[in-house]
This record gives C-alpha cells, sequence and structure tokens, in this order.
C-alpha cells in the first residue's frame, strides 16, 4: 500500500435528507445503487440508510440520514463539493434521468481542459454528483 495506512480505508460519505424514501429512490432507481442496511433508531429520532455498489466490508458507500423533526431543507455550506459515480454511457444515463425530471445543471460534455466526459446532476435535496464516463 503505497503512502497508505495498513487497515485504514474510507467507509462511507455521510449526507442528511429530507425525505427517506424519495432519496432511496432517487439514488437506487438513477444510479443503480442497492439498499445495503436501513436502521431507525427511535431514541434518537432518526433513520439510517447504507447505500451502494458493493458490500460495505470492501466497498465505500453512501450513509443517507433522515432525522426525523427536521422540517426546514438542509443547507449544503460551502464546503461541501459533490459526489462522483462512473457511469458507462453518460449522455444515456443523462437522456433517461431528464425524461424523469432530474436535475441536470451541467449536460454531459468534455470537462473545461481536459478529454473526460462529465455531468453534474442534483439528488432531491440538491446535493451536486458528477457523474464520470467509464466504460
Amino acid at each position: 500500500m503505497a503512502n497508505g495506512k495498513p487497515g485504514f480505508r474510507l467507509l462511507h460519505t455521510m449526507i442528511r435528507v429530507k425525505e427517506i424514501d424519495r432519496s432511496i429512490d432517487f439514488y437506487s432507481r438513477h444510479l443503480g445503487m442497492d439498499v445495503l442496511r436501513k436502521k431507525d433508531f427511535p431514541g434518537g429520532k432518526f433513520t439510517n440508510v447504507f447505500m451502494g455498489y458493493g458490500d460495505e466490508s470492501n466497498h465505500t458507500v453512501l450513509e443517507l440520514t433522515y432525522n426525523w423533526d427536521q422540517e426546514e431543507p438542509y443547507t449544503h455550506g460551502s464546503g461541501f463539493g459533490h459526489l462522483a459515480v462512473a457511469v458507462p454511457d453518460i449522455y444515456g444515463a443523462c437522456e433517461m434521468m431528464e425524461t424523469e425530471g432530474v436535475s441536470i445543471p451541467r449536460p454531459p460534455g468534455p470537462m473545461k481542459h481536459g478529454t473526460t466526459v462529465i455531468a453534474f446532476i442534483e439528488d432531491p435535496d440538491g446535493y451536486k454528483i458528477e457523474l464520470i464516463e467509464r466504460s
């Protein structure tokens, strides 16, 4: 492991979501993620849902946190950038998402100063997701 710490690895990224079912639908239907586990915490009034492309033992996953009493939308602050997801056919994926009303603030095309084809979409809470075309 070059420059890494033995036994260290990135486990998950957590984002807070306003409507858990809408978010699960978005990440599963549009990005092909599976619900890996879901747990309610009645004492804390929140639900955690872990989603991803493979088992948590060897894949980094996405944690959706739903706070039951949250009434206002979350702010994303100035520090959060985006999540990134590899897709094999970025143009086809964006076309299908667009027909279902997914926000695509940056349509697919080569990135500035490069040749990699990217696009940006937004989830139901406005989090930006960079799609990167990879075969």
